[in-house]
Formats: structure tokens, sequence, C-alpha cells
């Protein structure tokens, strides 16, 4: 006999299309029926739903929602509704982003999170690298992440007074107090710290930080960047952070010959970020700031293995922990020189 049961997965679909049913409307004015809806793999904290809208009148009808956990659920990051106002912000900036079409309200009843239009493009980082379909884009993508982030970084901080504002010291000693708590001693991190500290660059002019700006978070098309993703992380600080991210090994795919994102060159990212910002960024803060994201990612890799053992024993999990040891040879390699 064949059961007819809802599963819990069906029924959070459910509940969503009903939402979703509800405020079809202030999605987007005489929207009608909600079709395709789906959830999406991607989006390590936040739950990713792609949806279609009948009757759109903006785009061709395609939507993503993002949302908490469960719609409630507390995950860290600047919040739904703050991520929100910085990607309409950054679009206001000639930045590309995903156009915001509505933000949730309580009353609606699905939660925090916001409605944005879909973009069609590639994520994947193996694939963007490697794939002849991005031969085209591969040219000009270093570049074009220099004039974005450039972009980013002019955004005026006044319009978000409530993001966290760290110094690059007050950054590394807030990551070594995490590692001190971490259940094993990894004399590489050590050096790592200490090198970091010793050789940490002065206060810059506080600045607009994406924060996680890497391959990988980029929605890429044959022509380029179509979507900058994922600005949780976001945050007042050094803009040359961000520069740095991009540039560690982890976000090459294994092109480890090209530094920015497996993709393009240094010179090619720097120009362009300068032409586009009058700032011309220095060998030695990149290196920095390379140096710092490298023990970040090291530091996320480490505590992945608290997790493992913890309540989240899913492979995942476990691969991620394992890569710390990749982010120690890094570490080594730059800290050499």
């Amino acid at each position: 006999m064949l059961s007819t049961e809802t599963s819990p997965t069906d029924a959070i679909a459910m509940g969503v299309r009903t939402g979703l049913s509800r405020i079809a409307g202030r999605i987007a004015p005489a929207a009608g029926a909600i079709s395709g809806l789906e959830r999406l793999s991607g989006g390590a904290t936040q739950e990713i739903w792609r949806f279609d809208l009948a009757n759109a009148r903006e785009g061709d009808g395609r939507y993503i929602l993002r949302r908490a956990p469960g719609g409630t659920r507390i995950t860290g990051g600047v919040g739904l509704e703050v991520e929100a106002k910085l990607m309409s912000a950054a679009a206001d900036a000639g930045v590309p982003v995903a156009r915001v079409a509505y933000v949730l309200k309580p009353e609606d009843g699905l939660g925090r999170g916001f409605v944005m239009g879909f973009v069609e493009g590639e994520t994947l980082g193996g694939r963007i690298v490697k794939s002849p379909d991005f031969h085209a884009a591969r040219q000009r993508l270093a570049g074009d992440c220099g004039t974005i982030l450039a972009h980013i970084h002019a955004i005026p901080v006044e319009r978000f007074p409530g993001l966290d504002r760290e110094t690059p010291v007050q950054m590394v000693e807030r990551w070594r107090k995490a590692y001190r708590e971490t259940p094993v001693r990894r004399p590489v991190f050590d050096l790592a710290f200490r090198w970091l500290h010793d050789h940490a660059p002065p206060p810059a002019a506080p600045r607009l930080v994406h924060g996680d700006f890497r391959n990988g978070n980029l929605m890429i098309g044959p022509g380029g960047v179509r979507a900058v993703l994922d600005w949780e992380l976001a945050h007042i600080g050094d803009p040359m952070e961000d520069l740095g991210w991009i540039c560690v090994n982890s976000w090459r795919f294994g092109r480890i010959d090209l530094p920015v994102g497996g993709f393009g060159t240094i010179e090619d990212l720097v120009s362009s970020y300068e032409a586009a910002s009058g700032i011309r960024p220095g060998p030695a803060a990149l290196r920095w700031w390379e140096i710092f994201g490298t023990m970040r990612w090291g530091m996320i890799c480490a505590q992945s293995l608290a997790a493992y053992r913890g309540d989240d024993s899913t492979v995942e999990r476990a691969m991620i922990a394992r890569r710390t040891s990749e982010t120690e040879i890094d570490l080594l390699r730059l800290i050499a020189g």
C-alpha cells in the first residue's frame, strides 16, 4: 500500500509555496501563479529556493528566495535584511548583482529572507577555471574583479553603521583566540599568527568590504561576471582584504599558476583596481592579506573537525576538515617568500 503521509521535506516545500503565493503581488505587480518551485543545493548557511512567477512584468519571471534555515534560525553574518540592502546599494554603485525584488516581512509568514531575480550562470570554481565554455571570460575576469571591487569599496560606509569594524590586529587576535579553542595544536598556525601580528599593516581608511569575494561566489557567464553573491560577511575594514582573499590558493581550483581565482594575474587585478579607484594596491599589503586569508580559511577547515566530531558528521564537513593541511603548506610557502 502506498503511503499518503507527507514527508518533512514536502511539508516545507508546501509551506514555502503557500507563502510565496500569498505575497506574489508584492514581488511583482499583476503576478500570477507560482510554479517550478525547487530547493537548490547551493548556499552553505541559508536556504535557496528557485521558482517561476507567471505574468511577472520584469525579467523572465524567474526568481530566487534566499531564506534563513527553517525561516527563523539565525546563522550569523550581517542578517538577510542587511544583505538585501547591501545588494541594492551595490547595484546603485554599478556592481553586477541580482535585483532585490522583495524583502520578507513578519506578516508574510515565511520567516526572514528576501526574493531576488534569477541570474543564469556558473558558480563552480573548477568549471570556471577549466571549462572551454569560459575561455573568453577568463581573459578578462581578473580585470573585471579589480573594477568590481573598486566599486564595492566606494559604497559610502555611512549607509551601514551597524556593520562590524575591526583593525587588522583585532582580526588576527580574534582568529588566534578561536585557534586556541580548537583541540589540535598546529605549529604552522602558531608561526602564521605570530608573523601576521608582527607584520600587521596600520589601520586603513575604513571601506565597505565584501568579506567573501572569491571564485565560487561569483556568477560567471561566457562574457564575464554576471553577479556577485553571498554578502553575509560584509563589514567595514581594509579594502585590501578583498583583494588578498581572492588570491588565496584554495580558490584557484588547481590553477596555482594564476593567482587571481585561478583565472588571472595580479597585474590585471591591481591595474584595473587602480584605474577604477585611483589607489594602487602595494605588493606588501596584498601579501599580508593573502597570508591572513590563507590563515582564515585554514581555521575554518580546522573548526570543521570539531563540527564533524560533534553534531555535523557529514561527508562535506569531513572533506573541509582534511583540507587544513593544504593551508599549512600554503602558509609555509607564503611566509618563506
